[in-house]
């Protein structure tokens, strides 16, 4: 089954929704000057209502950063009783060392060249991250672009050569409409969404369920007979 990670949530329904949708993380933003930002307060009160509602256990909890200061990390993750880092700036290895729970590392993949050469530094980066027993995630680079995903997407033929030898979550750009055919052809450990499912730039929950229902699909079309 592939894992489902629903980012950027900035309240407790939408939460609630990925949750009951089956996904097995939440991600929540606590990048500077991120749009999805949320301060501690704002995710100490939207986990604390989560936790009422849907009780222990349940999806991962997943904060998002990008070079902040490690001591600064550990203090939201410890406030907000997180369960992951996903680390998306250029932090190095001796930073994910500092890290007080398992991370996500975000890898920003160079397409637009030849196969070989993308797929080549691709596994490189992910090799790096494995090696020190954490998982990748692999999304779009883009010049210019801050800490975080930038809702496009990359060439999945990349990402289905890193398949063989590793996992790792995809992002960039996916939505209802496209996961399933990201699945199919890329086979990934699991996939990761955020603008996908969002309308004028808000979580939308009807979104969120046609997503996890098209994960869903998308499974047992490629599940062995």
């Amino acid at each position: 089954m592939t894992k489902l990670k629903i980012c950027g949530l900035r309240d407790v329904d939408n939460a609630v929704v990925a949750a009951e949708s089956g996904a097995d993380f939440l991600g929540f933003v606590f990048v500077p000057g991120a749009r999805r930002q949320l301060s501690i307060d704002q995710a100490e009160s939207i986990i604390f209502d989560y936790r009422r509602r849907c009780g222990e256990g349940g999806p991962q909890l997943v904060g998002l950063f990008a070079d902040q200061l490690p001591d600064e990390v550990s203090r939201i993750v410890g406030s907000c009783g997180l369960d992951m880092a996903q680390l998306c700036g250029s932090e190095p290895i001796e930073y994910w060392r500092e890290m007080s729970v398992p991370i996500f590392k975000q890898i920003k993949v160079r397409d637009g060249r030849p196969t070989e050469q993308a797929v080549a530094e691709a596994l490189r980066l992910v090799d790096g991250v494995v090696s020190e027993g954490h998982l990748a995630t692999l999304d779009k680079y883009e010049t210019g672009s801050k800490g975080g995903g930038t809702g496009k997407t990359f060439d999945w033929r990349i990402a289905t050569e890193v398949a063989r030898i590793h996992d790792f979550l995809l992002a960039g750009g996916l939505n209802p409409h496209n996961v399933g055919q990201a699945i199919d052809l890329a086979s990934p450990w699991g996939v990761d969404v955020s603008s996908g499912i969002e309308t004028n730039g808000v979580k939308d929950p009807e979104k969120i369920v046609a997503f996890a229902d098209a994960v869903r699909r998308a499974d047992r079309l490629v599940e062995p007979t």
